[in-house]
């Protein structure tokens, strides 16, 4: 790429030549990257920055906080740029919502994150990093309420991480494709690297947790024994395994290279569907998947059709290659018509 460009020229393109954004929209993903580049720079410090190791405190999900939870929690809630255009924000780290005191006119939008995906990774110096996703505030009412945020994925304006890893790189999407940014540090700005990023269709690499294999239901265990057979099996090929345990890493090495994220339902905990949460991590990693050509579901159906009841919901999470992820549908489909699910 011979002419670098900025994450804000980039921005201002699809708002003045595109007419994809609005200005309050791009305004409040411009203060989003700035503090992502904040978290990076305090997890830079490492154990020098005294920001490694437990908080000694759980978050609203019953889990141990980790120092760098907290710090990249406050980090973008206190972001001091907000402005009137962001109404109020949902973390996984906060058990309510949190609305912003400002002194303009009503917020336009919801700005839901997870602030520090992968956490359990930090200590072992492994790419980590923060999911965000931002819905338009109903305006039929004053005030914000939760239910303001309990929309489907689908109705996302923008979405997109920041991974902390060898470089510091943003992915967004705002429903024109997805469009990856590095941060150069000599010059303070991300810069655009790549965008119209597409997910080939069809993979030889996965992505789960087979240590929970037992745990599986049917139609998981037959999509990943197949695998497992490679060209000897059905398949007729050889797959590779890949897992780093950060949703974020996992599913930017998708982005960058191909592949199929699973982190399905067990019989663990059966009365929840799912360990990831649907609002702060499926629904914005999964419209990325699709704006990058892949798909995105629970085994059952789209993610980004599930309607919300509450905010710290869970939900089963299939995405990545479009052809493999039909497979695992159909094989659910399956597994449901013979009456053994």
């Amino acid at each position: 790429m011979s002419k670098k460009v900025s994450l804000t020229r980039y921005l201002v393109e699809q708002q003045r030549v595109d007419g994809l954004i609005p200005g309050q929209l791009r305004l409040l993903i411009e203060v989003v990257a700035r503090a992502c580049k904040r978290i990076s720079f305090e997890i830079n410090k490492g154990a020098l920055g005294h920001v490694m190791g437990s908080a000694g405190s759980e978050n609203v999900q019953g889990e141990v906080q980790k120092k760098l939870d907290i710090i990249a929690n406050e980090v973008l809630i206190e972001a001091n740029e907000w402005g009137g255009h962001l109404a109020a924000m949902a973390s996984e780290e906060m058990e309510g919502i949190y609305v912003v005191p400002n002194r303009y006119p009503q917020g336009e939008y919801l700005l839901l994150f997870d602030p520090l995906d992968g956490s359990s990774n930090i200590d072992v110096n492994v790419s980590i990093g923060t999911i965000f996703s931002v819905l338009e505030k109903p305006q039929d009412h004053p005030g914000v309420t939760v239910d303001d945020f309990l929309q489907p994925g689908s109705k996302q304006v923008a979405a997109g991480y920041c991974i902390f890893g060898p470089q510091t790189t943003l992915v967004l999407t705002v429903g024109d494709g997805v469009a990856m940014f590095t941060l150069d540090r000599e010059q303070g700005s991300f810069i655009l690297v790549e965008e119209n990023i597409r997910i080939p269709e069809d993979t030889q690499e996965f992505s789960i947790n087979m240590s929970n294999m037992r745990h599986w239901d049917p139609a998981i265990r037959r999509y990943i024994d197949e695998c497992l057979e490679g060209a000897d099996g059905p398949r007729g090929k050889n797959f590779n395994m890949r897992w780093i345990a950060s949703m974020v890493a996992d599913i930017h090495r998708i982005l960058c290279r191909g592949g199929i994220f699973m982190y399905p339902w067990d019989k663990r905990e059966p009365q929840k569907p799912g360990k990831l949460r649907l609002m702060y991590e499926a629904n914005p990693m999964g419209w990325l998947i699709e704006q990058a050509g892949g798909a995105a579901s629970t085994g059952h159906q789209r993610i980004l059709e599930v309607q919300p009841s509450q905010l710290h919901q869970r939900v089963s999470v299939i995405m990545g290659a479009k052809n493999e992820v039909e497979r695992i549908d159909r094989y659910y489909q399956e597994l449901e018509a013979s009456g053994n699910n």
